[in-house]
């Protein structure tokens, strides 16, 4: 099974900027968990990082030619305003999770906004980056069926 795995802004200073709220753990601790699960379940897990919207839309349209199975995406800021990253999730017909390290529900007002969830099939927020790994076992239980 091949998973896209895309992080939008910031998602890279993890384990730089705001400690309390997204851990201690660096980007590179998460693609290393991510790499690991590959290695678990046997999936071809790619992982994309971009700071830039229209790189990510990019990055999505990509994924409807490459064989891409499933997409779990973190579209940080943009999860709140981004209707180009929403029709580009829109588009792509493959199982997509939504996940955000934080309890969205539970921060400033402009967080609890998501634009993005109803282009996914799931939502995961405020498991840490366990949550990644739950994403990814929700779309290859989804696979299966």
């Amino acid at each position: 099974m091949k998973i896209l795995v895309i992080n939008g802004p910031n998602l890279n200073f993890l384990g730089i900027r705001e400690k309390s709220i997204y851990g201690t753990q660096d980007y590179q601790y998460l693609l290393d968990m991510i790499q690991n699960k590959a290695t678990e379940t046997g999936c071809q897990i790619e992982t994309f990082q971009s700071n830039h919207e229209g790189a990510i839309i990019d990055r999505i349209q990509e994924a409807y030619f490459d064989g891409t199975e499933g997409i779990v995406i973190n579209p940080g800021a943009f999860t709140h305003y981004s209707y180009a990253i929403h029709d580009a999730l829109a588009s792509i017909t493959v199982p997509k999770v939504e996940i955000h390290i934080s309890d969205i529900t539970k921060r400033e007002e402009f967080r609890k906004i998501s634009v993005t969830k109803a282009a996914c099939d799931h939502q995961i927020y405020g498991r840490g980056l366990e949550g990644y790994l739950m994403a990814i076992d929700f779309i290859m239980g989804n696979k299966r069926k």
